[in-house]
């Protein structure tokens, strides 16, 4: 079923939905009012970024349609890309704009995966290798510390791989 535009486009396939994002979520970069997506105020892209960065949080934000990865037969409800791709198509898309045009991110600027303080090799990790990775919690080790606290735990499995892969 064909997704439609708040100016009324319909969105037919994956590539004009993709599309429609990047240009919304680059909406506040255009503008002049962010340097980068992950410091736009009230975009879909900073939302995800922020749940990235803070992974104890049990899955994407219910209000936006999740990224569920690659095309498969058993295909869950969601966006068929991974979020890293989406951010890193963001992030080249931003800097394509030509650097004398209004709203063009910084050539400049480390990427955004450099930004976010993920290395390229350990988010491939991540994202193959999760359910090996860590058994309970996730995410920063003062998240996982204080998630441990207001359930009255001492401690948690993968603590070290949360040290390790999400640095504060």
């Amino acid at each position: 079923m064909p997704r439609t535009t708040a100016h009324g486009q319909a969105l037919l396939d994956e590539a004009a939905l993709m599309a429609c994002m990047a240009y919304v979520d680059l909406n506040p970069v255009r503008a002049g009012m962010a340097i980068t997506p992950e410091a736009s105020d009230y975009t879909a892209v900073r939302r995800r970024i922020a749940y990235l960065k803070n992974p104890a949080e049990p899955s994407q934000p219910t209000t936006l349609m999740p990224f569920v990865g690659n095309l498969r037969k058993a295909m869950p409800k969601g966006l068929a890309f991974h979020l890293k791709d989406y951010l890193e198509l963001i992030d080249w898309t931003g800097r394509s704009i030509r650097d004398d045009k209004k709203g063009a991110i910084q050539q400049s600027l480390p990427s955004i995966l450099q930004r976010l303080n993920l290395e390229q090799d350990a988010w491939l990790r991540l994202t193959t290798e999760f359910e090996n990775l860590f058994k309970t919690l996730v995410g920063n080790e003062q998240a996982v510390q204080s998630t441990c606290v207001r359930h009255g735990q001492r401690w948690a499995q993968g603590v070290n791989a949360c040290r390790h892969y999400f640095p504060t």
